[in-house]
């Protein structure tokens, strides 16, 4: 049975295509951005205008393009280094480059099988499904335009990755590094991913996955397997076998009467405060870049809370365009191609849940409005 690091032919994909969720690159952006993202929720635009002054903050730039940009780089390189013969395309679900331009370039350009990468790691409607809602849209119009057709597969879901896994070890422990040494062994982790409706996260996942018979479903079983082998890791490290940790949210943009994931990362500062927690440091797993709900979320509001308390905290980097990260995109590539071609293969991944299959079934995280058609893939 091959192992992944040592495959080489991605047939039968002859493109790879990374999937993200966009953001503004200018103040006049943020508004017709925000509106593309609520499209359907009847949100007035006077509300946009006040969830925009996030964006104004930092000049009406989202971080999240030029990650892409910086990943999708990285990716390149990282592709001909290994002498992967495989072009890499970028487009967004909310904003340029967006998806159905993408697709229409790669029709375009002859590719005709395309794999998939979403810049989300987890099982969930919001990371997964709807990213398949999105392709599927956009290859209706294409179809309906006459183009030649394609067929895309999403790749499976990474959070068990080392590639994804190992830098966020590192970068916790660079975090823990820049508290005072007297805080370092004290200090708390914080693991932090974007809070869900609690509906939508009982229902994630296929339902003979076997994280959804925990509490909260994959989404929540997924994220906190990645905690706990980040947790593992850096008491290994330390030499400080019990170090406080906790799965927390941030992020909530729900009505209040709809219950969604908590504690809030702020609210957790201030139990840990009153708990006379020496710091904290935080851990944001739930996200591949430091894009906005990060660099606000985060680094300006819980700061600030922190700040306010008198709690010490740092917060850990991303995985962003790590080489190692890169070097998993393309080994699930290669992974994805040996099941398509039927050869067998050792999959990649941590923990004990073990790695998600490659096509989710029609009842996997399912749509919490209504049914729409989903394109395949993990």
């Amino acid at each position: 049975m091959a192992d992944a690091q040592t495959l080489t032919d991605p047939a039968p994909y002859d493109a790879l295509l990374l999937l993200s969720f966009g953001g503004p690159e200018g103040p006049e952006e943020v508004v017709p951005f925000l509106e593309n993202v609520t499209r359907g929720r009847g949100i007035p635009k006077e509300r946009l205008t006040e969830v925009g002054k996030h964006y104004f903050l930092f000049g009406g730039i989202s971080p999240i393009n030029e990650q892409n940009r910086e990943l999708l780089a990285a990716l390149r390189e990282d592709f001909a280094g290994h002498g992967l013969d495989l072009p890499v395309y970028w487009g967004n679900r909310n904003w340029a480059p967006y998806l159905v331009d993408a697709l229409r370039e790669l029709a375009e350009d002859g590719h005709r099988r395309v794999a998939v990468l979403a810049t989300s790691a987890y099982a969930g409607y919001s990371g997964c499904r709807q990213y398949r809602e999105n392709l599927a849209d956009a290859l209706a119009v294409l179809a309906e335009e006459g183009r030649p057709e394609l067929t895309v597969d999403k790749l499976r879901h990474f959070y068990d990755h080392p590639g994804f896994v190992r830098p966020m070890i590192d970068a916790t422990l660079a975090a823990l590094a820049e508290l005072p040494a007297e805080l370092r062994d004290r200090a708390e982790l914080a693991f932090t991913t974007h809070s869900i409706p609690t509906s939508m996260a009982e229902a994630s996942g296929a339902p003979d996955d076997p994280a959804r018979g925990t509490p909260g479903g994959a989404y929540v079983a997924q994220h906190l397997q990645v905690a706990g082998l980040i947790a593992d890791a850096v008491a290994e490290a330390t030499g400080v076998a019990d170090r406080p940790w906790q799965l927390v949210y941030q992020s909530r943009s729900g009505a209040p009467h709809v219950p969604w994931l908590e504690p809030d990362i702020c609210d957790h500062l201030t139990d840990r405060q009153k708990a006379d927690a020496a710091a904290v440091v935080m851990v944001p797993i739930g996200f591949v870049s430091d894009h906005m709900e990060v660099k606000y979320d985060l680094d300006t509001e819980a700061v600030a809370k922190a700040a306010e308390l008198g709690l010490p905290v740092t917060r850990a980097a991303t995985v962003g365009a790590d080489p190692r990260f890169a070097a998993a995109v393309r080994e699930l590539v290669l992974e994805r191609a040996a099941v398509e071609r039927g050869e067998p293969v050792t999959r990649c991944g941590l923990g004990a849940l073990g790695t998600t299959r490659d096509r989710c079934p029609a009842d996997c995280c399912p749509n919490p409005r209504a049914p729409r058609p989903a394109a395949a893939g993990a």
